[in-house]
């Protein structure tokens, strides 16, 4: 399972969200009507969520666990007022009641919630950053690159990592109440008798701020439907996947601003079993695919070659999403999206890969959709 480390700034907020199973993220105000980059790419983070999911804190350098992400009624998560999702600034007094958060510990800010049980304590005893990352360093991608975020998504194996070290320096406290925050489910029952079908997340919410005619002004706006619809729809054109991510990380450890990061990047399992069948990569381009989006998609290709298949193309499944791919751009695609690798040993086999498919997107204004086609 996935993982969630939230961002947080005193130590009365990691007790209130522990002790009431709910956590949100308060985001600045859109202007001019219109969702940052920022925001759509914390959304996308909400819409990957899945109910097993675990749950860390980070606050003063220190990781506080565990948690697990738990469905109440629909969803593990849900936004906190209807509409909330639409880049406007609402009216306190029509929406109060409806807030699930409750107007005592409610900022207008305050879009999306999850909700989550200890699993099974939330330990007081936080782990220092240094000793979680020393201990399997080679385990942690994502949690390297934890800056100016409020939280940040980990894979299974960082994930496990992650638990394994809370767990391994809190022992001795699992018996120990003193050393456990207190939780109750108070809280999840009040949100409970509020919830239906108004309040779960959609893309389609973002999407009707950020359209011009048939495309998208936003690739993030993108990459937040893609993540939503690849997690909802298991018949989508993109297929099924067990684990998906946004903005994953893509290049040799450097400064935080000059990492390159894939816009999606996830993987299945062989059915029935713990063992990694295929990877996916999905590259987004609002406009028209240029020769540089070719270049780009299969520099990732690689990476993923490099850094999770180790020389095992064909586990790899590439899409290059834009609104138009001219004639020049399917012909370059035909000539340098290819790979000749080998695998196996005794004996050996060669393959040639080119499983990258182009992808052209249509924004539906009837039904705030988005519709694709395979090139």
């Amino acid at each position: 399972m996935a993982g969630y480390v939230f961002n947080l700034n005193d130590y009365e907020s990691l007790e209130n969200c522990i002790a009431n199973g709910v956590y949100s993220t308060i985001l600045s105000e859109p202007k001019k009507n219109l969702w940052g980059r920022a925001h759509e790419g914390t959304f996308a983070d909400y819409m990957s969520m899945k109910d097993g999911d675990n749950v860390y804190f980070f606050l003063d350098r220190k990781i506080y666990g565990i948690g697990v992400l738990k469905t109440i009624n629909l969803d593990c998560k849900y936004q906190n007022y209807p509409n909330s999702l639409l880049p406007q600034i609402p009216n306190f007094d029509e929406i109060k009641n409806k807030i699930l958060l409750g107007d005592t510990v409610f900022n207008i800010n305050n879009r999306v919630i999850c909700l989550f049980n200890p699993s099974p304590i939330f330990f007081k005893n936080g782990i220092d950053m240094d000793d979680v990352l020393s201990y399997k360093p080679n385990s942690f991608r994502m949690l390297r690159a934890f800056w100016k975020l409020s939280f940040v998504k980990i894979d299974d194996e960082e994930n496990k990592a992650l638990k394994d070290i809370i767990l391994k320096r809190n022992e001795n406290y699992l018996e120990d109440y003193t050393h456990q925050y207190f939780f109750s489910d108070k809280k999840h029952r009040e949100i409970q008798k509020k919830i239906n079908k108004t309040y779960i997340l959609s893309h389609k919410d973002l999407l009707k701020s950020s359209y011009k005619n048939y495309s998208i002004k936003h690739e993030m706006a993108i990459e937040s439907s893609i993540v939503d619809i690849i997690s909802s729809d298991l018949n989508s054109i993109f297929g099924k996947w067990d684990y998906i991510s946004h903005q994953v990380i893509a290049s040799p450890f450097k400064p935080i601003e000059y990492m390159d990061k894939m816009d999606i990047f996830g993987y299945r399992y062989i059915s029935g079993f713990e063992t990694i069948s295929k990877y996916l990569l999905i590259e987004i381009k609002k406009d028209t695919a240029k020769i540089e989006s070719i270049d780009q998609i299969m520099k990732y290709v690689d990476w993923i070659n490099e850094e999770y298949s180790f020389g095992d193309y064909s586990m790899i499944e590439a899409f290059l999403v834009a609104y138009d791919f001219p004639k020049h751009i399917i012909e370059y695609r035909n000539k340098i999206c290819i790979r000749n690798f080998t695998r196996g040993r005794r004996p050996t086999t060669s393959e040639i890969w080119t499983n990258i498919k182009l992808v052209k997107y249509r924004y539906n204004q009837t039904d705030n959709s988005l519709s694709f086609e395979v090139m």
